[in-house]
């Protein structure tokens, strides 16, 4: 820092200009004085005539008087003058004293001889003579020596000099006298202002020398107190301000890794937006989210790209324009491909305005689907009740009012509602099992059982029904008398059932189906395979997914009572899968058929 611009040399320079104003003012006054008491040349030289006029009168009454001219002398002496008297010829004629101050000097060195002729014939001539002995500058006065008559003729020349003690000689005096005033007082401010740099300055450049640590993050910075004056207390003030700043760094540390924590362990994605619709920040969710959305291919209307066009993730875009434009929260689903979104979007203010919006986004496409599910079990239930129902109403109606004429039709009428009955037994029996196996109330009996009557059984339980439809049904096991360590044998069965029960509902005449039981071609799987394929008209890959939810039907054009399942058959063969902690999964091509293909583990217990 240059030394003008600081402190102490602004300190400095005032008080360098204090002293020079206070010279200069005392200088002003000082010359005052001096021309005001103290006579110049001029006066000097009409006072020093006067003088030796008055002496040139004397002497021509005392000129023989010689303690007269030595006491004149004297008093000339004391005023630092002297007196030289020369006669017609220009001769001196009263010898000069014993002892004086003032130098002595000869009438040819204050005159040359045509002055000194000149005043003989009555002028008066003033001089001013500088003796290099010393240095002193004497003014002169010549003037002619005549009798004690105005008209007498002139006896000779008295020469009177005295020591220019002027204005001028003072005012020089005086000047050195300023400037070594001036020396003095430059020193003595230059070594206070030093003085004041350690009292002052020092302690200033700590504190700046903090502020700097202080911004470079060093909040535990402090000065040291070494006095206890307004610096001292500027010093505690200061690490007070710093202490307060601190802790309150430290709060706002905390509470931002608080929030940070918060964010981070959030299942919903946070996305925060700025006025432009810049993203600015994320939580972990929403930044994955926002860069599976960045790698979608969004076309807008005219079929180009808005990648660029717009900072906003394009499925908040029209969201995001609401809220900016309403300034209000909003919440919204969002439809990205096959999920759903629930959004709440809140704009974001800052003294100056809106500065940007916050949008918490939650994956609601589970709840979406199970929602969607539960509508349509409602829907679907009330369906399936409701044709059971309507039959059982009519053809009771029907044998009420007599309408079947003969035996055989009152008994066709009364096998109906035997069916419907059984059937709407069956779908709430199915009902119950499935909402048992999903609360996870299944009871299960495992044990070890052999395989090959199981197989049997259900072999013999659809052979009739195949052959009665002219469908080829195949049982094999890839070995004999194969064995499940750790199962329920009447579950398995149920399994068997449903899948064989929902493959010939759905296989035409003259194909075929196969149920095989192998082993997996890894001989350290020691797991069962179950594969039950038909040669039906096979399910949509579309609809793969969702085969195993309650009253999903592959063929919407297809009705329940034409097919007579109940739509749960599936539902509840995966639980009783997932219960033996086994897999269940479907292939299938339209027109080529199914094959359902069950895993079961059969780890022995030796």
């Amino acid at each position: 820092m240059k030394l003008w611009k600081s402190v102490v040399g602004k300190l400095w320079m005032t008080i360098i200009g204090l002293v020079a104003v206070v010279l200069v003012i005392n200088g002003v006054f000082m010359g005052q004085f001096l021309n005001t008491n103290i006579a110049n040349s001029k006066d000097q030289e009409r006072s020093l005539q006067k003088m030796a006029l008055k002496v040139s009168s004397d002497l021509s009454l005392h000129h023989e008087d010689f303690p007269y001219v030595a006491a004149v002398a004297e008093l000339l002496d004391a005023q630092d003058a002297a007196l030289i008297v020369l006669n017609e010829r220009l001769e001196e004629t009263i010898p000069a004293p014993d002892q004086s101050q003032v130098p002595r000097l000869l009438a040819t060195d204050l005159f040359d001889a045509d002055t000194l002729k000149q005043v003989l014939a009555g002028g008066i001539f003033p001089a001013i003579y500088y003796d290099p002995g010393t240095g002193k500058r004497f003014l002169a006065v010549a003037v002619p020596q005549r009798e004690n008559v105005t008209d007498a003729p002139v006896r000779g020349v008295v020469v009177l000099y005295q020591a220019q003690l002027t204005l001028a000689y003072t005012q020089a005096y005086f000047q050195n006298l300023f400037v070594i005033a001036a020396v003095i007082g430059f020193l003595l401010t230059t070594l206070f202002a030093f003085f004041l740099s350690t009292k002052i300055t020092q302690p200033l450049l700590q504190m700046k020398k903090a502020a700097d640590f202080i911004t470079l993050g060093e909040y535990k910075t402090r000065v040291p107190v070494s006095s206890s004056d307004e610096i001292g207390e500027l010093a505690v003030a200061f690490n007070h301000m710093t202490g307060r700043l601190d802790e309150t760094i430290n709060a706002l540390n905390h509470e931002k890794e608080h929030l940070s924590s918060v964010l981070r362990s959030m299942t919903d994605a946070v996305v925060t937006l700025d006025a432009d619709g810049r993203v600015i920040l994320t939580n972990p969710q929403g930044e994955r989210l926002v860069e599976e959305w960045r790698e979608l291919g969004w076309e807008d209307g005219a079929g180009g790209q808005t990648d660029g066009g717009s900072p906003v993730p394009q499925p908040l875009q029209p969201l995001f324009e609401t809220v900016v434009r309403s300034n209000k929260e909003t919440t919204s689903n969002v439809h990205v491909r096959s999920n759903v979104y629930s959004v709440v979007m809140a704009p974001l203010y800052s003294t100056d305005g809106l500065r940007g919006t916050v949008a918490v986004l939650r994956d609601v496409t589970e709840e979406h689907r199970l929602d969607k599910l539960r509508k349509d079990f409602v829907a679907n239930v009330s369906h399936e009740l409701r044709t059971p129902l309507s039959m059982l109403q009519g053809y009771s109606e029907a044998l009420l009012d007599d309408i079947a004429a003969t035996p055989e039709e009152r008994r066709e009428l009364a096998q109906v509602i035997h069916d419907e009955s059984l059937r709407m037994g069956r779908l709430v029996k199915d009902l119950l099992d499935l909402a048992r196996m999903e609360a996870g109330h299944i009871e299960l009996h495992f044990r070890r059982f052999a395989l090959d009557p199981l197989l049997a059984r259900v072999n013999r339980k659809f052979t009739a029904l195949c052959k009665e439809r002219g469908i080829a049904l195949k049982v094999e096991a890839a070995e004999p008398d194969m064995t499940l360590y750790s199962a329920d044998e009447d579950r398995l069965e149920q399994v068997l059932t449903n899948l064989l029960d929902n493959a010939v509902r759905h296989t035409p005449s003259g194909s075929w189906i196969a149920l095989r039981v192998k082993r997996p071609a890894d001989p350290k799987d020691e797991s069962v395979l179950f594969e039950i394929e038909d040669g039906g008209q096979g399910i949509p890959r579309e609809d793969l997914p969702y085969i195993f939810e309650r009253f999903y039907k592959a063929d919407k054009a297809r009705t329940r009572g034409s097919s007579g399942g109940t739509g749960l058959g599936l539902a509840i063969v995966k639980n009783i899968v997932d219960a033996h902690n086994g897999s269940i999964h479907a292939e299938s091509e339209l027109g080529q058929g199914t094959t359902f293909f069950i895993k079961i583990p059969n780890r022995s217990a030796g």
